[in-house]
């Protein structure tokens, strides 16, 4: 029978050799097989209990001893200079150990406060019980909590916003830092985690109000469940990344790639240079060159960096921040294509013709130094005849030839017939202190749609291409509307005296045809709305079901690496099917295709939730200040409860409730999507104009309420009763689907 040590002897092997606690590795060190483990496990226990030992996880240590690696909190420097700093992981009920940083000459600058992941060695100095060696600053990177605080005489209590959190967290008076009672408040982890008892927090940032705008994004950000913390090891990872260099790479470097983008864009992922085709068999012709950040260089499958980036799925993007699905490290430096700068590449060269139809295309690895990162707006005052001196030194070379080759695809776009939605989108401004200044429109530039159609030239070709090298890859799908939709834009369609086809197969020409229809009417926006909202999501999917929207039958997202997960899996499967390195398509990658597919499509999903929700409430708090006002609008959706309207100004969804419609009951026609009132037979319905009273606007929750002045220019009729549930008159009944069906048969002449 094998002997077993004592405890004494368990205890020694611990303290020597801190990096090998795990119950197998003490198994191994004293020859403990088979039915003796059992025996071992009812030691290290007694140890446990006993309170010589600690279990974390599946490893053992002494409490009364810092862990090997360990995370310290800097003090403030001595008078002769000396660095000390609080262990933050200390367990022990002795006397707290004093450890001495001991820094190099490479090492960053430490000041009080900062937290540092440190390895330590033990020492017997009169003034320290151990040195450490600095790994790397986490300071910047705590656990973080956002939540309403409330006053207690003990300090204090923080209730998180995160759904399903039903645990508070206790704050010490002196970790309070001012905060008021009812406060939003953002605060981290202060000290271990402990079994029992509250976990502690040390407030870090007052947002005051929560309904005031500042706080509207990080509410949204929690409550839906998006990280917005890097662990620790997903930043030391992307700290670690050196920029790529030129080896197994095409020297891209001379040509004038140029990023044009937003003016307030975080990051630089797309460059495009255009010129006119040389082969004297494609007249009129283009090549146009696309180049995206190779950002699967610095992420690889299964490191830390791809973990956290396949879990956040893509980035968010709010009025006031974006939350990343990589670190600043990367997504603003290494993978951004800043001007000037060398920075590695995955780029298409297409040819196209005079018609904008791609006859080639062939993808490289590339190292690249784009000459410009130019906005949308100066490029496009540029094609006007006012370029900037930034611009202008473009112009001949690089401009008008990219303005040339988008001419040639709005050809091919126009042949194609892609979904021609014109639904303007809101541009929400802040000020300096976080508030709504205003509520704008975003102008469609044909520099934006220059952009659009080079990336889904560019899609297009990465699909066709691991298509061909049968490499799998993620498909962006866009299925066929459903039945039951489109007949319910059938009926909207006929509401405004417009027809839209009906016994063949849908395609996108027929509703471009509705839309061009509708065009330049008051039924425009309505239209656009409702056949937007006939369509199904697009989602990712290793299945290809084409593109409906964009009348593509081969799509992959293959342009935005540095923001969508799924542009990394593309980028892995081109480096895979053209023998590029080692870091392309793992087993992992293809084997879990099918769930990583599902996995980012419920995470986009989750993103654009959050953003909604972080605009509705933008724009209540923008309205708050304006109740009492009148606004137009017009009924853009109805429900049992209510009626919707889409206010002109802001674009603003707002709730009528049933008590603000009209002084009597109103009936609810699902089928129909309409409310009738049950004594004047009035029917309310989706696209009539109308002119309401904001009677609330809640910044905390986004909700808008309003009450009904007037509908298609006349005042709602006073009903006889008021909230009575009988039945309408049959002759108002009757005479209410009379003038329904009057309004189905006045088609636009």
């Amino acid at each position: 029978m094998t002997k077993l040590p004592s405890k004494p002897e368990i205890l020694d092997w611990i303290a020597a050799n801190p990096t090998l606690t795990a119950k197998r590795d003490i198994a191994k060190a004293f020859g403990i097989k088979g039915a003796a483990r059992i025996d071992l496990k009812r030691l290290l226990k007694e140890l446990e209990h006993e309170g010589h030992l600690e279990k974390r996880k599946k490893t053992y240590r002494d409490p009364d001893r810092l862990p090997p690696v360990s995370v310290l909190q800097v003090k403030a420097p001595t008078p002769d200079g000396d660095l000390f700093a609080r262990p933050l992981e200390w367990h022990g009920e002795g006397v707290e150990p004093i450890v001495l940083v001991m820094p190099r000459a490479s090492d960053p600058a430490l000041g009080e406060g900062d937290r540092i992941l440190a390895r330590l060695q033990v020492v017997h100095e009169e003034d320290h019980n151990y040195e450490a060696r600095l790994i790397r600053r986490i300071g910047t990177n705590p656990h973080k909590i956002l939540g309403i605080f409330s006053k207690r005489s003990e300090g204090g209590r923080i209730k998180p916003v995160d759904k399903g959190a039903d645990k508070e967290w206790q704050v010490a008076p002196s970790d309070v830092h001012g905060a008021k009672d009812g406060e939003l408040v953002e605060a981290e982890l202060a000290g271990p985690k402990t079994r029992m008892g509250l976990p502690r927090a040390r407030i870090t940032d007052r947002l005051g109000d929560p309904s005031a705008p500042r706080a509207v994004s990080l509410i949204a950000i929690h409550q839906h469940g998006i990280p917005d913390d890097f662990p620790d090891e997903v930043i030391a990872e992307a700290d670690a990344m050196k920029p790529a260099g030129l080896s197994g790479r095409e020297d891209l470097r001379e040509m004038p790639l140029i990023t044009i983008d937003p003016a307030d864009a975080r990051d630089h992922d797309d460059a495009c240079y255009a010129h006119a085709d040389d082969d004297p068999k494609n007249e009129g012709g283009h090549i146009v060159w696309v180049a995206i950040a190779d950002v699967a260089y610095y992420v690889r499958s299964g490191s830390a960096l791809d973990r956290e980036a396949r879990k956040r799925g893509n980035s968010s993007y709010f009025p006031d921040r974006v939350v990343p699905m990589l670190p600043d490290r990367l997504s603003g430096d290494l993978c951004s294509l800043h001007e000037g700068v060398p920075r590695a590449c995955i780029a298409v060269r297409m040819q196209i013709d005079a018609k904008g139809q791609k006859l080639s295309h062939r993808f490289v690895r590339g190292l690249m130094r784009s000459p410009a990162s130019l906005n949308y707006v100066e490029v496009q005052e540029g094609m006007d005849g006012a370029p900037n001196d930034k611009v202008a030194p473009l112009m001949e070379d690089v401009i008008h030839p990219l303005f040339a080759a988008y001419d040639a695809l709005t050809k091919a776009r126009a042949a194609r017939q892609p979904l021609d939605l014109d639904l303007p989108e809101r541009r929400i401004e802040l000020s300096e202190d976080g508030k709504v200044s205003s509520v704008n429109f975003r102008d469609r530039l044909d520099a934006h749609k220059l952009i659009e159609e080079f990336m889904v030239l560019a899609n297009v070709a990465a699909a066709e291409t691991l298509i061909a090298k049968k490499t799998p890859l993620l498909f962006r799908v866009h299925e066929e509307p459903p039945q039951e939709k489109l007949d319910s834009l059938r009926d909207t369609a006929e509401s405004a005296g417009l027809t839209l086809a009906k016994g063949q197969v849908l395609k996108t020409h027929h509703l471009n045809r509705l839309l061009h229809d509708a065009a330049g009417t008051e039924e425009a926006e309505l239209i656009n709305l409702a056949t937007l909202r006939s369509m199904t999501q697009a989602y990712y999917s290793p299945k290809n079901f084409g593109h409906f929207g964009l009348a593509l039958q081969n799509y992959a997202h293959f342009t935005s690496p540095i923001r969508r997960y799924s542009d990394l899996i593309v980028h892995r499967g081109l480096i895979s099917a053209h023998g590029w390195g080692d870091d392309g398509l793992s087993e992992f990658d293809i084997e879990k295709l099918e769930p990583t597919a599902a996995h980012i499509s419920d995470t986009e999903r989750r993103s654009m939730m959050a953003e909604r929700d972080t605009t509705d409430r933008y724009l209540a708090a923008y309205l708050s200040e304006r109740v009492g006002n009148e606004f137009t609008g017009r009924i853009s959706g109805i429900a049992r409860f209510g009626a919707f309207v889409k206010l002109d100004e802001t674009g603003a969804d707002g709730l009528i409730p049933m008590r603000n419609l009209g002084r009597e009951y109103f009936h609810f026609d699902r089928d129909n999507a309409t409310l009738m009132g049950s004594d004047t037979g009035m029917t309310i319905t989706i696209g009539q104009r109308v002119t309401v009273r904001l009677s609330e606007a809640a910044p905390v929750t986004g909700g808008i309420a309003l009450e009904l002045l007037e509908i298609d220019g006349a005042k709602p009729p006073s009903g006889l009763s008021r909230g009575g549930r009988g039945k309408p008159a049959k002759r108002k009944l009757a005479r209410s689907k009379k003038k329904a069906a009057q309004v189905k048969r006045n088609k636009r002449r």
